[in-house]
């Protein structure tokens, strides 16, 4: 059982959510993800194929494990699911409960994995058997309650340029544009402007530069047509009347970042294991303690920033700069096995947080034009030192090129603006 708590005792919940008909406290505003997790609710769901428990692991909507049904709506993030009293949310992927789910005995009979394609393939009747059984059982959730509200009228407009993502990297190439009277956009996602700076770890030592950023629009794609390059963005979501706009700009930055990655160990998929970025994000942000005692594992700056982290909130950090060999646990991690200071040794822990470098967000570039190429480790965007892609008209920064310090994104994101101020595009 994780010890998940609360840490800011004068902002206490002040609505309630509904899980599977049991009543959760939450603070409105808040990520769904974040009031089920300050109250011990685990798992989330069940995976589709083998129906092992599922639990958030990077909270930023680039993983799958925090779907669930959310007022009749299936597949909702509920790491970007803001809480509003009375909400219902469900579980998927089970039966009759994730809590105990029949069918997750398919991981027990099939310990070393399943292809259903092959399975009693050239068998008569078998084959058309299993073959149903397999459509019925794959798929992600169920369809919604309702059906879909009309698609809305797309809003055209037109800008100089546009940058996508308020981090570090966008906020230093819009402050430069600003700076030097160029008319520009900025698109940023969440109801804040900063990214990892004021989610992550370490801290950033120097101020963020100053910017305006239209906040809670989501870039879904970039495109072009006979007007030229657009980008698709969709905003009012959170407030369950969404917009679509399409922005033409003669200039995209794509500022976009990189997401948490999770390394290959064994039982990598319990509940309790977290990137690192999602744990300092959970504390920092949503001043939520996911567990008391937490094995930091991974990149050793990193994990050395976050362990400080957890213990100055009154968390327990243990295992700090091991590599993960195996997480042990049934329905969420109880321990890990690890390799440190050259010995391998399992410690009992209630969290796994899980420091790997991210993994660019490169597809918005690849839309674009951009070329990427495969590192060894991840795929990034192939720019050079001004950001400039494949595409003249499209520049990238920040980690789209891979990880790297906050301060060099920033510095990534004043190079770009001068180039284009130079004529770069």
């Amino acid at each position: 059982m994780s010890s998940s708590r609360r840490l800011n005792d004068s902002a206490p919940p002040d609505i309630t959510i509904e899980l599977d008909g049991v009543s959760v406290p939450a603070r409105s505003g808040e990520p769904l993800a974040a009031a089920l997790i300050a109250a011990n609710h685990s798992p989330f769901s069940r995976s589709v194929k083998y129906h092992r428990p599922r639990g958030a692991y990077c909270l930023e909507a680039a993983c799958s494990n925090c779907l669930m049904r959310v007022d009749g709506v299936p597949n909702v993030y509920t790491c970007r699911t803001a809480a509003r009293q009375g909400q219902r949310l469900e579980r998927q992927n089970s039966f009759p409960s994730a809590k105990l789910d029949v069918f997750s005995i398919t991981d027990w009979f099939f310990p070393n994995g399943l292809n259903h394609h092959e399975l009693f393939a050239g068998v008569p009747i078998a084959q058309e058997v299993m073959a149903t059984v397999a459509r019925q059982l794959a798929g992600l959730g169920t369809l919604p309650d309702q059906p879909a509200p009309p698609r809305p009228e797309a809003e055209v407009r037109t800008v100089e340029v546009a940058i996508v993502g308020a981090g570090p990297s966008g906020l230093a190439a819009s402050s430069e544009l600003t700076a030097r009277g160029i008319a520009h956009q900025l698109f940023e996602r969440e109801s804040f402007v900063g990214g990892r700076a004021l989610t992550s770890v370490p801290a950033l030592d120097v101020p963020l530069p100053a910017a305006t950023a239209l906040l809670g629009h989501v870039v879904v794609g970039l495109f072009d047509d006979e007007g030229g390059l657009f980008l698709a963005v969709v905003t009012g979501w959170k407030e369950n009347s969404p917009r679509l706009l399409k922005v033409y700009a003669k200039t995209m930055v794509i500022a976009m970042g990189g997401h948490p990655q999770l390394p290959k160990f064994l039982n990598n998929d319990l509940p309790g294991i977290y990137a690192g970025r999602a744990v300092a994000r959970l504390i920092r942000r949503h001043q939520v303690l996911p567990g008391q005692r937490v094995a930091v594992v991974g990149e050793p700056a990193e994990c050395g920033a976050l362990a400080s982290l957890v213990q100055s909130v009154g968390g327990e950090a243990v295992a700090v700069g091991g590599t993960p060999l195996a997480a042990h646990g049934l329905e969420r991690v109880t321990g890990v096995t690890l390799t440190l200071a050259g010995s391998e040794q399992t410690v009992d822990c209630d969290v796994l947080a899980v420091c790997e470098p991210v993994a660019p967000s490169f597809e918005l570039a690849r839309q674009g034009g951009a070329r990427v190429r495969f590192d060894g480790r991840n795929f990034v965007v192939e720019a050079d030192a001004d950001g400039r892609t494949g595409n003249p008209h499209l520049f990238v920064c920040g980690e789209q090129t891979g990880p790297q310090s906050l301060e060099a994104s920033m510095a990534s994101g004043r190079r770009v603006a001068q180039a284009i101020a130079e004529g770069g595009s």
